[in-house]
């Protein structure tokens, strides 16, 4: 009896070594690997570059648990839905392989290349971004998840670059790898569509004809406009202001960009510190709760085998160790609420506000209110007016909308 006793003295404290030991455990975050991006070697030519507009990204849905337990909300995913495709911009600027690079606002024909995400998660651990791109022939070029893991030490590392720099080379390489596939008389083929796509949208019986859709949605030409055609001279204006609204679209989201940079890499930097620790809170919590089953299981079993004066000391350390386990791991369960409305308090904190653009044109002033998205619509609006003013033709809007028309200020 005694070697029982003993035998199973020793199993039971070896388990709880165990369970101590685990109270040290982290949980471990795989790192991916930094993606450098492809350069282009030398200058290319103005034929060689194709237009690519990079649209503001769906936000993507923010599910409850995640509203509760991360504190995300809408305003951050509505702040990181422009951040993102800025940051991609820049990155495809410094390349090389493009032409003009900008963001759009919205759904547009005046691009040659044409980008378009969705957030599928963001919490400043994790980024996955669902990314589609393809050009204005409706050839679809790809549709690719990118995703990338950090941890807080990447949040102490790291320099003046974006934490998720290589989500976007990623990105860049990806679409460098598949226009570097395209010949020349493609790349001329995509850049003439793009104009006729556009012209179409603004005058559909003037450009009736030009260009035709296959039934799986690409676009084919059929015959060029004349080099010197009035209208598509006239279009080609219309677009170049279309360009104009949208360069004074990014230099207000270069501003938005500036402001939202430091307190955006706090918040998540903020946010990756509470998870770390909620983690670890509710790990120590878990060890210490079973720590402490164990050791009452195992006072419970000695006081069943019975023992002499030396096996019932243990029996009542073991208790009252036990009691205090369950305990302490009582009180770490508690601080998990502390730092969950720490995470929900830093997402609540964060905001964007978009102001209002007053632009001039053809000698009036003109005020475009609302988002960003809101603004393209009304001063699309207006070029579709312009336009018809200056043909006679019935106004046509760009892009069907609901959006109230620009007001004149006062």
């Amino acid at each position: 009896m005694t070697a029982v006793r003993s035998s199973g003295l020793a199993i039971i404290l070896a388990l709880a070594a165990m369970l101590a030991a685990g109270c040290q455990t982290m949980s471990v975050v795989e790192k991916v690997e930094d993606t450098p991006v492809i350069n282009a070697q030398a200058e290319l030519k103005e034929p060689q570059l194709l237009d690519v507009g990079i649209r503001v990204f769906d936000p993507g849905e923010i599910s409850e648990k995640d509203r509760a337990k991360k504190g995300l909300t809408a305003e951050i995913r509505s702040a990181e839905a422009r951040f993102i495709p800025l940051v991609l911009r820049d990155t495809l600027q410094r390349t090389g392989h493009w032409g003009a690079v900008r963001v759009v606002p919205a759904q547009t024909h005046a691009v040659n290349v044409l980008v378009e995400g969705k957030i599928l998660e963001s919490d400043g651990e994790v980024l996955e971004l669902e990314v589609k791109v393809s050009d204005a022939s409706g050839n679809r070029w790809f549709s690719t998840v990118y995703e990338k893991q950090v941890d807080t030490q990447a949040y102490i590392d790291a320099d003046e670059s974006e934490i998720f720099q290589d989500i976007y080379n990623r990105i860049a390489n990806d679409l460098y790898r598949h226009k570097a596939k395209l010949a020349a008389d493609r790349i001329l083929e995509i850049q003439r569509v793009a104009k006729l796509r556009f012209g179409k949208s603004l005058a559909p019986e003037a450009f009736d004809g030009f260009v035709t859709v296959t039934d799986d949605g690409q676009y084919r030409i059929q015959r060029l406009p004349a080099p010197d055609d009035p209208m598509l001279d006239r279009v080609m204006k219309v677009r170049e202001r279309e360009y104009m609204l949208i360069d004074v679209v990014n230099g207000y989201y270069d501003k938005f960009n500036a402001e939202m940079v430091d307190p955006y890499f706090d918040w998540r930097k903020a946010r990756s510190d509470e998870a770390a620790a909620l983690r670890e809170v509710k790990q120590k919590a878990i060890n210490r709760y079973l720590l402490g089953a164990a050791m009452i299981v195992g006072a419970i079993a000695i006081e069943a085998v019975g023992g002499d004066s030396g096996t019932q000391t243990v029996r009542d350390v073991m208790v009252l160790g036990g009691a205090y386990n369950v305990k302490r791991g009582m009180d770490i369960s508690a601080q998990k609420a502390i730092h969950e409305d720490a995470i929900r308090e830093l997402g609540e904190s964060f905001n964007a506000e978009v102001a209002p653009l007053v632009l001039n044109v053809e000698g009036q002033t003109v005020e475009l209110t609302g988002s960003a998205e809101q603004q393209f619509h009304q001063w699309r609006r207006l070029l579709s007016e312009i336009y018809a003013t200056e043909t006679g033709a019935p106004t046509t809007h760009i892009a069907d909308d609901d959006q109230p028309p620009a007001s004149p200020v006062k």
